[in-house]
């Protein structure tokens, strides 16, 4: 069988080249990422939301199947991170989650108008500008400069943050900026019925398996399968960073398959 250059490449070598890769590409997006209004209005905002909620705890929502074994009714009153397409349990829920997430792509393309009538404030990467126009820009949207490569935890979000292949892992470091002591993830399963290569695009073809809701990435919608590995890199580096400063993340994921941070009852926590 022919091998791949990342296959014949040591992991760690082949690491380093494509972050170098990376810095270089993102070289001609550095003027706009600062200075574009857009951008400079979020980097205000980003300023204001710094500590805005120390000492508080808050719950990172994932969307994993195990969330139709939560009752979400519980967090009406927390402060709480919707991610990607949560939106669509609002209806259902009764209330909307205090904040929202996402960073890829494809969910950004396929619904920059959902995402864009969301009222609360969105924390979204600064590729997906270009989705928006004067119409559906507005002031609760928040442009991030993500990347995908150079692993590292933010601590402040005004620059440049890690995605870690997952949009939990921009959350975690978001919630960290904000100053929450505590963060409890729910929902995330890190288990996906659908297999193959990581990152890999693929269109789903009927009910999705994947979410907590058969139209989550319903018939026609695309979407990139997971890369769990690299999203437990951007996990224990959220970890080490909320131990280090005195803070914590635990898992009451209602059967999750992560065993990166400490389990917990989620019904023990009300």
């Amino acid at each position: 069988m022919k091998q791949t250059l990342k296959q014949i490449i040591p992991p760690g070598i082949w690491n380093s080249a494509r972050n170098a890769v990376d810095a270089v590409r993102r070289l001609p997006q550095l003027p706009n990422a600062y200075l574009h209004p857009w951008r400079r209005e979020s980097r205000k905002r980003l300023a204001q939301f710094k500590d805005v909620h120390k000492g508080k705890r808050a719950f990172i929502i994932g969307n994993g199947p195990s969330l139709k074994q939560t009752d979400l009714s519980k967090l009406k009153h927390e402060f709480t991170f919707g991610m990607n397409r949560f939106y669509v349990a609002f209806p259902e829920l009764g209330f909307q989650t205090t904040y929202f997430a996402s960073i890829n792509d494809l969910v950004i393309e396929q619904f920059a108008d959902d995402i864009s009538a969301l009222t609360m404030p969105k924390f979204l990467s600064w590729r997906s500008h270009r989705f928006f126009n004067e119409k559906t820009y507005n002031d609760t949207i928040n442009f991030l400069y993500t990347s995908y490569t150079g692993p590292k935890f933010s601590r402040n979000v005004m620059g440049r943050v890690w995605e870690g292949a997952t949009v939990t892992t921009v959350a975690l470091q978001v919630a960290f900026h904000m100053g929450f002591e505590q963060v409890i993830l729910i929902g995330v399963d890190h288990n996906f019925t659908s297999k193959g290569d990581a990152n890999k695009t693929i269109t789903s073809e009927g009910d999705d398996p994947n979410h907590f809701m058969p139209n989550y990435f319903g018939k026609g919608v695309r979407w990139q399968l997971p890369d769990l590995d690299t999203s437990e890199v951007g996990y224990i580096m959220a970890r080490e960073a909320y131990r280090q400063a005195g803070r914590e993340v635990i898992d009451a994921t209602v059967g999750g398959k992560l065993t990166v941070f400490p389990k917990v009852d989620y019904n023990s926590l009300f």
